[in-house]
């Protein structure tokens, strides 16, 4: 694995150190540059929390992943540049599932002169690292949180997000669970990762998302949304807005159409 090599991948441009100008840098350009993506685990195949496996799958073979992925290859590139990295259990929706859902999500924090928050595995949510304090911002026109919750942190996604929150607890995470969820959200028949097919990828102006046969372009004015309508549409959708060249897909296209049905109706004339 070569540092030198994921910068130029993700067309980072300038020194990499361990200063906040860097992070901001390369948190952008690893959204970018890497989109969001479950296809793995929508063909069944092996996925784990190995750098050298994830770094293989992104770097040298031009693919995306999701937040254990994405987040594990952005905290080992920030160690290998000399950032201070803490590696935090999240929980997407914890609000909604309780405590259950702890380690379905890996956050980073980041030690400079103040903890900051990276994440470039939520999909949809910030575009630049945050401060960790309790505040509202803003990024390209969408409006986020952060909200301190007494053991827990909650991260406020904006309106048109998929997800509208993740918890984090900011200790060292307990790696074995990570692993457990990872292994469930891959597997499981109710995983949702297993149910459908997710694509999110960030643009300089919102976001471009599938799901399932749902193709969405966001920005901060609202959705766009269109049906796919066949496998070579889907092919041609992953190429076009993900930069995704998986012809293994094609088949998975009768699974596609029958989770589309099953959860969110059938459309009359698709």
């Amino acid at each position: 694995m070569d540092i030198s090599d994921y910068l130029q991948f993700i067309r980072f441009e300038g020194e990499a150190r361990p200063d906040i100008a860097t992070l901001r840098a390369i948190h952008r350009q690893h959204l970018l540059s890497i989109p969001y993506e479950n296809i793995d685990v929508q063909l069944q195949r092996p996925v784990d929390l190995d750098i050298h496996r994830i770094y293989d799958k992104i770097v040298e073979g031009g693919r995306g992943g999701w937040c254990y992925e994405m987040n594990g290859l952005l905290d080992w590139a920030l160690r290998e540049i000399g950032f201070q990295i803490t590696r935090l259990i999240g929980g997407v929706m914890r609000s909604v599932q309780g405590d259950g859902v702890l380690g379905n999500h890996l956050v980073l924090s980041v030690q400079l002169e103040q903890p900051w928050i990276a994440d470039v595995g939520f999909g949809d949510g910030a575009y630049e690292p945050v401060p960790l304090r309790s505040h509202c911002f803003e990024q390209r026109g969408f409006g986020y949180g952060l909200e301190e919750m007494g053991k827990y942190w909650r991260f406020h996604n904006h309106e048109f997000g998929g997800a509208a929150s993740f918890d984090f607890i900011h200790a060292a995470a307990d790696e074995s669970l990570l692993a457990e969820q990872s292994a469930w959200l891959s597997t499981a028949e109710d995983s949702p990762f297993v149910k459908a097919l997710i694509c999110q990828q960030f643009t300089p102006i919102g976001y471009e998302v599938q799901l399932g046969r749902v193709a969405k372009t966001i920005t901060p004015g609202g959705i766009n949304e269109w049906l796919i309508q066949s496998a070579e549409h889907l092919a041609e959708s992953l190429q076009e807005r993900f930069a995704l060249d998986v012809p293994e897909l094609a088949t998975l296209w009768d699974r596609v159409c029958t989770a589309h049905d099953r959860y969110f109706g059938a459309t009359e004339g698709n």
